[in-house]
C-alpha cells in the first residue's frame, strides 16, 4: 500500500532519511515524513533493514521505545534532558 513516485516508493524514502540521521542526532517522526509520521513508525517497525531506528523520536523529545532506545543514544552522546531527547541540541533540520 505504498504511494509510488518517480524516485521510489514512499517507504525507500522513509529508509533513506532514517538512514542518513549521523550519529549524535535525531529526527521527529514528523521531520521524516510530515504527512505521514504514523507510517514512520510502521516501516521502522516492520522493515528487514538495518536503520539507526533509535535515531527517531516523537516531536516532544520522547522515545518510543523507552530505556533501551534512551541507552543507544545517550552512547552516541545525544543530549538529553531527563528521559527526552533535547531538540534544541540534537535535532537535525528537516529533509528535503
Amino acid at each position: 500500500m505504498s504511494r509510488r513516485t518517480a524516485d521510489g516508493s514512499r517507504e525507500d524514502r522513509i529508509i533513506e532519511r532514517v538512514r542518513a540521521i549521523p550519529p549524535g542526532n535525531v529526527r521527529t517522526y514528523g521531520d521524516i515524513d510530515p504527512g505521514a509520521p504514523r507510517l514512520v513508525g510502521r516501516v521502522l517497525a516492520t522493515t528487514r533493514e538495518p536503520l539507526p531506528w533509535q535515531r527517531v523520536v516523537r516531536a516532544d523529545g520522547s522515545v518510543a521505545m523507552g530505556r533501551r532506545q534512551l541507552e543507544l543514544l545517550r552512547r552516541e552522546g545525544v543530549a538529553l534532558r531527563g528521559d527526552r531527547v533535547d531538540l534544541r541540541a540534537a535535532r537535525l533540520s528537516k529533509p528535503r
